[in-house]
């Protein structure tokens, strides 16, 4: 039996099951690599089955807190079967939404594997080794149970390196894997009665952030008739729901001139089909710039609403603290430069971060500021990113809606 041996004292998260065991906490390996092993403490008592490969930046990826589970391909099918279902509310309301996340790696007990759908498109991002062994599995049941029209699978560029990963791309529809034979064609999906094209394959992610959708809803109704200011806009969520919500002007902030051309082409799909009106490409402007710099430029009390978005700031535990100081300095800022009585919609998408931790910066920032801040409301990722709460790495986006009181 391939058997690995947990060091005295280091059982308890794994009792609790959180799905990951680092090298450390290993005493002894009786097995080869890779391998489904039993996992047993000190005493040689059973705790869990999981996936070991000594490759990987995280050697076992926990699967089972059952003895009697037999982990093979069909077991990793119902895994993929169960996390589809979970969706099946959002499935079942693809008039006003056909755009949503179906498989959140660890939190749907598939780790190392993304999986959004749009329109009938599916992306599919592997991240780590044990990802990769099961991706065909995974990319054959998908395909099995929603018939979409094409599935593209690549590994995560983030990951290649600690994971020792090829880059790969790969595309898979109803004739098994194939290469095209030219450049495919823009996906249009709806997102909460809004319209959005990407073209598969580009863009960060998957392409678009679903993890967002509630967010967007809960701040269009703050929007009308304001000035805002949407920083980080990426192809342009937030701004469409404010525009829908007849905001007077939006300026649009990113880094990326390909995203904000996205944007405004966003803008005009739904100009067209009559979502929002004719006059909304004129209440808009971009500007390519560095977000954390051009805050310090902007023009004090001018705008009603600011929607800060950054991208993750801290992507392992060792950049926390200088995350901690960006995420302060941007909405100091922030807090700065609106005007008296403004909203801010402020998020972070660094998984070092909670939510409390998130709280205790913006405090910071208003104490700098020696101004007074409301929360009306806590923000967090939609509910097809759902939170496993033997897994706190999965509730990774937090964010708050801020009235400023000067």
């Amino acid at each position: 039996m391939n058997k690995i041996s947990i060091k005295s004292g280091k059982e308890k998260q794994i009792k609790n099951h959180h799905p990951w065991v680092f090298s450390g906490a290993i005493d002894r390996v009786n097995c080869t690599s890779p391998c489904i092993c039993n996992v047993v403490d000190s005493n040689n008592n059973f705790i869990a089955q999981g996936y070991y490969d000594k490759l990987s930046h995280i050697p076992i990826h926990l699967l089972s807190w059952r003895e009697n589970d037999v982990i093979n391909d069909t077991w990793w099918e119902n895994k993929v079967k169960e996390s589809i279902l979970r969706r099946k509310r959002i499935l079942l309301n693809a008039n006003n939404t056909n755009a949503f996340r179906l498989i959140f790696s660890e939190a749907d007990f598939i780790p190392g594997i993304v999986a959004d759908y749009y329109n009938g498109f599916i992306r599919v991002i592997v991240s780590s080794r044990v990802a990769f062994e099961i991706k065909d599995i995974v990319v054959k049941t998908l395909y099995d149970i929603l018939k979409p029209n094409l599935i593209l699978l690549n590994t995560d560029v983030n990951f290649c390196g600690i994971e020792g990963l090829k880059e790969i791309t790969q595309y898979y529809n109803e004739t098994g894997y194939f290469k095209p034979e030219s450049k495919l064609n823009p996906i249009e999906f709806k997102e909460e009665g809004l319209l959005y094209e990407i073209v598969p394959g580009t863009g960060q992610k998957s392409g678009f952030f679903c993890d967002q959708r509630d967010n967007r809803v809960k701040i269009e109704k703050y929007c009308n008739d304001k000035v805002v200011l949407d920083a980080f806009s990426y192809t342009g969520g937030f701004t469409l729901h404010a525009l829908r919500a007849n905001a007077k002007q939006i300026d649009a902030l990113d880094a990326s001139n390909t995203a904000l051309k996205s944007l405004l082409k966003n803008i005009h799909i739904n100009i067209n089909n009559k979502i929002i009106d004719e006059g909304s490409r004129e209440k808009v402007n971009t500007k390519v710039c560095n977000i954390f710099e051009e805050m310090r430029n902007i023009e004090e009390n001018y705008y009603d609403i600011m929607i800060l978005d950054p991208p993750k700031l801290a992507k392992k535990k060792s950049q926390v603290e200088g995350a901690s100081r960006a995420y302060k300095d941007l909405n100091r800022l922030a807090m700065q430069k609106i005007k008296n009585g403004g909203i801010i919609a402020t998020f972070s998408c660094s998984g070092g971060i909670s939510l409390e931790k998130f709280k205790t910066i913006l405090s910071w920032a208003a104490i700098d500021n020696n101004m007074e801040i409301q929360v009306l409301e806590t923000l967090t990722a939609a509910s097809d990113h759902p939170t496993r709460l033997a897994f706190p790495e999965s509730e990774y986006l937090c964010g708050y809606i801020l009235k400023v009181i000067k």
